[in-house]
């Protein structure tokens, strides 16, 4: 058995837009990441995908998910969204919320551009 504690709330300007903080519990590089992101209203992460796929799971408030070339979908509190390996993707607050999740993901992250406002729309 191993007990993990979280890792110091750091402020996350990388790969993300808007105000974003993450305190990180597992951290296997290559494996998976296990731990825990809060976005302020509008803070979200730009376009990426997961090797082996992604679980976020909504503790609180309001936010939005979007997958490469589908809708912007709405999440709330107790949503869990499964993102498949590779999906290109990105997920964030809403703008009239902030947004807590607690996030999963397996295999390495590829990071791509800045989400636009426009495709945003949120």
């Amino acid at each position: 058995m191993d007990i993990f504690r979280a890792s110091r709330t750091e402020r996350r300007k990388d790969n993300f837009t808007g105000d974003v903080w993450a305190e990180t519990f597992i951290a296997r590089p290559g494996e998976f990441l296990h731990g825990c992101i809060f976005f302020a209203p509008s803070a979200r992460t730009f376009w990426h995908r997961h090797e082996r796929g992604q679980i976020l799971h909504v503790t609180a408030g309001a936010g939005l998910v979007c997958s490469a070339g589908g809708p912007v979908r709405e999440i709330f509190t107790g949503d869990v969204v499964w993102i498949p390996p590779g999906e290109r993707h990105w997920h964030g607050a809403a703008s009239h919320s902030f947004m807590v999740h607690v996030v999963t993901s397996f295999g390495n992250t590829e990071w791509f551009e800045e989400v636009a406002d426009a495709d945003y729309a949120g």
